[in-house]
């Protein structure tokens, strides 16, 4: 049973956030990360995958949290505009590649990078 108390006070219990996004980079592991993928849907994690969660990871150490996740997404855009830009990291991350991608690397998402009405619709 489920004890509130120790799930208040125990430390380990938290590394996430309410919305399920790590709480620093130090808790992040790539064999977490594969467990939380199949967690969202994404069944296996390709190098295109991989390329976008240590992308992610780096602008956030280089730069913070970032103010907007368009400004994220541009930056992204460009390293895949062979396979398809925007279209294509979408088809990686269905619940938004800004959004999604930041719950697997371990870093803060953007504000309002969640917006239920924004998202992938193929």
């Amino acid at each position: 049973m489920l004890d509130i108390n120790n799930s208040i006070f125990d430390e380990a219990l938290h590394h996430h956030d309410p919305d399920g996004n790590m709480l620093g980079l130090e808790h992040w592991s790539p064999l977490a990360v594969k467990q939380l993928a199949l967690e969202e849907g994404i069944e296996e994690l390709l190098d295109a995958h991989w390329h976008v969660i240590y992308a992610l990871r780096n602008l956030y150490r280089e730069r913070g949290r970032s103010a907007s996740a368009r400004e994220i997404i541009r930056i992204l855009e460009k390293d895949f505009v062979d396979e398809g830009g925007r279209r294509y990291l979408y088809e990686l991350f269905p619940k938004g590649p800004v959004s999604q991608g930041s719950r697997l690397a371990g870093v803060p998402p953007p504000p309002y990078s969640s917006d239920p009405s924004f998202g992938w619709a193929g």
